[in-house]
């Protein structure tokens, strides 16, 4: 499917007529016209876009370990798992987590105890080498909270070893500075189910048993994870004292409150289990919850536990002799952004692929209660999850970038789509925080001390206002027609300065890292007519002096590790899309800086219309969990590109609806009125 008519392309200005640049302008248009096609090609009869979400190893390994604890570890599909991690073993011995990266405990542990159950011999080369690995890095005992709860459930390792996580959490009233709405939606997903696990404390069989004695590396210092803070009085000590004081209260047969409280904490997983694909629709909340469920006695064939697992299976990718697991999927963010790049690539506003689209989003907007109303109550639903269905858990970054996406539609029914836009709008702004930012899925989420708790060693304990999210929202807002001037941009533009490093760059929370954040934040301000200003400016010199000889961007994970590694690595499509966004957001499209980018960016797109992208781009929990979006390659690059296209021609985008704040408020009147 071809786009049909090509935009036409005039010089910038200058710029010189030397045939160097007819040639790169002759061929921006045939990459822009492939990557038109081939992103048209992707798309889903039902509407949508879903690239595959891939993360590291921990998937496929804990997969067979769960296979193994519901009893359905059948033997071919255990072996493609085991293939697939096997292949992933690096040089040292151990398993890394992002593509290029060292090895690390947590992977190499569990892929050991995983292979262990899918039947390799301890004495083999590799395990033994894995084995060495381990120690190396510290040992079993220096491995992170979930590790240890998991090999607790299978006998393989005493429960002490493990942080308490009483069911008791869940009385603890709202109000209170510790309670369950005060951690993040995905920790609140991945901790209630263990709760339940953590009063049974099962032991659930595998078969043959499993022993990792052999991985500890001094048997005599299996409490390491709960030693004390040299410093006296801190956060940390304080709640390995609490740590300590549930672990003996666990002792004491006499437990008045643990009835009702695991009565909430089962209640809460089952309301939660409805209106979404599995539990959060996302791992390890739904496999936590499956065992959940095996603990308190449901069996794997009951229908609700057969439900989840259906589920949850459906994360599985066979290709040949492998199985590989996604941690969730993303068809309502794909399709958001992919929308974003064809519009701005030029599709018609009312071409079919668009409004079929638009119409699949409108039906995936949420108007049922969630989580996000305990902080803000009186607010009605109206944001987009990332998933096929996950009704407890709109988020804001989604939402923003839907309601950009459906903006440039032609979509034909009018009053649908504005009450959509009205109600996605309303949510967004409630969801402000006090800081003026936005987090991701929850309100104020932002009680730094949580992070001191022993079992929140996934570094995504709260979900506080990022420089990435709140630039997502100021953009949207941006286009909509709000002005800078306006209360609720003034606030956000206050939290991204505060939030700025002193080089100039933003912090990337979600996606890797600060060339990521700094492209967002300079798109947003763009929006509002912010880029000329001195804070901007720095921004944009940043991004040319990280800028890689060959015209393009890139930016090793490292660099959540060492922030002298910021916007260092090789060249990727993705990142060197977000280099380009945020250099264009400067206005300066004669920019050799730009022009670098662009024909980067052109060169590097292979004959089929996609780009070629091993490193992984995406995050989950800086420091501990990554994501390599299959898409990001293709539909960023596409809307750089066509970006460029369009400034240089001085052409302006198509609005089908504009909110400006005076319109909305009149808007939201007559709604209360009515």
């Amino acid at each position: 499917m071809s786009l049909g008519t090509r935009l036409q392309f005039e010089q910038p200005p200058g710029h010189r007529s030397d045939g160097r640049f007819l040639a790169l302008t002759e061929r921006l248009h045939d990459a822009i016209d492939r990557g038109v096609d081939y992103l048209l090609s992707l798309q889903a009869s039902e509407g949508y876009w879903l690239g595959e979400l891939e993360s590291d190893t921990t998937l496929e390994s804990d997969y067979i370990f769960y296979l193994n604890v519901i009893g359905k570890a059948h033997p071919e599909r255990v072996a493609k798992l085991a293939n697939y991690v096997r292949r992933r073993q690096l040089e040292d011995g151990g398993w890394n987590i992002y593509y290029g990266g060292p090895s690390e405990l947590n992977a190499t542990v569990k892929a050991y105890v995983a292979l262990r159950l899918a039947g390799d011999s301890p004495d083999s080369e590799h395990l033994r080498r894995a084995c060495r690995r381990v120690h190396e890095l510290g040992g079993l005992e220096a491995s992170n909270s979930y590790t240890r709860l998991y090999l607790a459930l299978v006998g393989a390792v005493v429960w002490d070893m493990v942080p308490a996580v009483p069911p008791e959490i869940m009385l603890l009233p709202n109000w209170f500075a510790i309670n369950i709405y005060a951690m993040s939606s995905w920790t609140r997903g991945i901790v209630i189910p263990l709760t339940i696990l953590y009063a049974h404390k099962p032991r659930f069989a595998v078969p043959g048993g499993i022993s990792v004695d052999a991985l500890y590396r001094d048997p005599s210092r299996k409490a390491l994870a709960f030693d004390w803070d040299k410093q006296l009085f801190s956060w940390r000590n304080f709640f390995l004292a609490i740590d300590r004081g549930f672990k003996l209260y666990e002792r004491v047969p006499w437990k008045p409150l643990r009835q009702r409280a695991l009565r909430q904490a089962q209640q809460w997983l089952l309301d939660h289990i409805e209106r979404s694909e599995g539990l959060a629709a996302i791992y390890p909340a739904m496999m936590n919850a499956i065992f959940a469920l095996l603990a308190l006695g449901h069996s794997p064939d009951d229908p609700l536990t057969a439900r989840e697992i259906g589920e949850f299976s459906r994360f599985e990718i066979e290709e040949g002799d492998t199985i590989r697991v996604q941690p969730c999927v993303s068809p309502v963010w794909d399709t958001a952004i992919a929308m974003v790049a064809l519009e701005e690539a030029g599709l018609p506003p009312d071409h079919p692929v668009l409004i079929e689209a638009a119409g699949w989003l409108l039906k995936k907007q949420i108007v049922g209660p969630g989580d996000w109303m305990v902080k803000t109550p009186g607010v009605m639903p109206g944001g987009w999850a990332f998933e096929f269905r996950n009704d407890f858990y709109p988020d804001v970054d989604d939402t923003a970038f839907v309601l950009m996406a459906l903006q440039r539609v032609d979509y034909p029914d009018k009053v649908r789509m504005e009450a959509a836009t009205r109600h996605g709008l309303t949510w967004l702004l409630a969801m402000q925080n006090d800081d003026g930012g936005w987090g991701a899925f929850d309100h104020n989420n932002d009680h730094q001390f949580l992070c001191q708790i022993p079992f929140a060693d996934h570094n995504a304990m709260i979900d506080p206002s990022t420089a990435d999210v709140t630039a997502r929202v100021v953009e949207c807002l941006g286009r909509y027609g709000w002005p800078a001037t306006h209360p609720v941009i003034e606030r956000a533009v206050k939290f991204l300065l505060k939030d700025q490093t002193d080089e100039g760059p933003w912090f990337g929370r979600w996606g890797v890292n600060y060339v990521y954040g700094t492209s967002g934040v300079l798109r947003a301000l763009e929006t509002v007519a912010l880029t000329a200003r001195e804070y901007c400016q720095r921004a944009v010199q940043w991004l040319r002096a990280v800028q890689n000889s060959d015209g393009g961007f890139g930016e090793s994970i490292a660099s959540y590790y060492d922030p002298a590694l910021k916007g260092r690595g090789v060249s990727t499509a993705s990142q060197t899309a977000w280099g380009l966004i945020g250099l264009l957001a400067a206005g300066e499209t004669d920019d050799p800086a730009v022009a670098s980018a662009v024909t980067h960016l052109v060169e590097q797109q292979q004959s089929d219309g996609s780009w070629a992208e091993n490193e992984f781009t995406g995050t989950g929990f800086p420091c501990v969990f990554y994501l390599k979006y299959h898409l990001y390659r293709n539909y960023f690059p596409l809307y750089a590109l066509a970006r460029y296209r369009n400034m240089t021609q001085g052409k302006s985008q198509f609005c089908a609806l504009q909110v400006k704040p005076g319109e909305f408020e009149r808007l939201e009147a007559s709604q209360v009125n009515g």
